[in-house]
């Protein structure tokens, strides 16, 4: 299963999509812009497989600020929501202000709505993605991906109920492997990030977000194969809560 991934972005998403319908169980495809989630429903349609989401990421924000209210209203037929977020790292933090009226009117509408679940980037500014957060409490579920931040907003982000979305790339550093083994066991689920996330130069596929397993398993001191199957129910549930429980 894979939690985080911009099929639509791949060079040949078209194949992609064909081989992860055949060798993956379950795909959550964030988009980057509303109107990115319309094209990409046009050409890769979704599946019980394939859940496609419409978002609006942080690092674009200055471009695609305009686009806010089309979200917003895709929001209303879609339970879940990705990439959204904040970056406030030296690259994109121009941008801030901008970023955080769009994320806390994301969050704001999902509660207005009885909650969606959000696929969360949140480098730099995980502070102000759980204030935003804390401060709407019905807005659903949060699924904080590729987390980088402190051990202590980490663990502010568990006691609040956040889920976390883990990949094979998060795992090639120190730091991902420190925060991994902090991370709430019933609450991480697996992730390629691809294909911006690379191992060896080489894009992440979907299907490869379940190799995470291995080095979870190292941190976290437990069998690969129960590993494996806390990523799987975990899995199953974040999918009800997606597919059921916002519908």
């Amino acid at each position: 299963m894979d939690f985080h991934c911009h099929l639509d972005l791949y060079p040949d998403a078209k194949q992609i999509y064909t081989e992860a319908l055949k060798r993956t169980e379950f795909v959550w495809l964030v988009t980057t812009s509303p109107k990115a989630y319309a094209a990409t429903s046009r050409v890769l349609p979704a599946t019980q497989k394939i859940f496609i989401s419409p978002g609006l990421h942080p690092e674009i924000a200055d471009k695609k600020h305009g686009e806010l209210e089309m979200l917003l209203s895709q929001m209303n037929a879609c339970t879940g929501v990705g990439e959204v977020g904040l970056d406030n790292s030296a690259r994109y933090s121009q941008h801030f202000e901008l970023q955080t009226h769009i994320f806390k009117s994301v969050v704001e509408n999902a509660a207005r709505l009885g909650g969606r679940v959000l696929s969360i980037h949140s480098r730099a500014a995980a502070s102000r993605v759980l204030d935003i957060l804390d401060a709407n409490p019905g807005f659903g579920t949060a699924v904080l991906h590729w987390f980088t931040d402190s051990p202590s907003l980490l663990r502010r982000a568990a006691r609040s109920g956040c889920w976390f979305s883990v990949g094979p790339a998060m795992m090639e550093s120190a730091n991902g492997r420190k925060l991994a083994a902090l991370m709430p066991l019933d609450r991480v689920v697996s992730e390629s990030d691809g294909p911006f996330a690379k191992m060896r130069g080489i894009n992440v596929m979907p299907w490869e977000a379940l190799s995470v397993a291995l080095r979870l398993a190292e941190v976290w001191n437990i069998s690969k194969e129960e590993t494996s199957a806390v990523l799987n129910s975990n899995g199953l549930r974040l999918i009800t809560l997606l597919t059921d429980q916002y519908s």
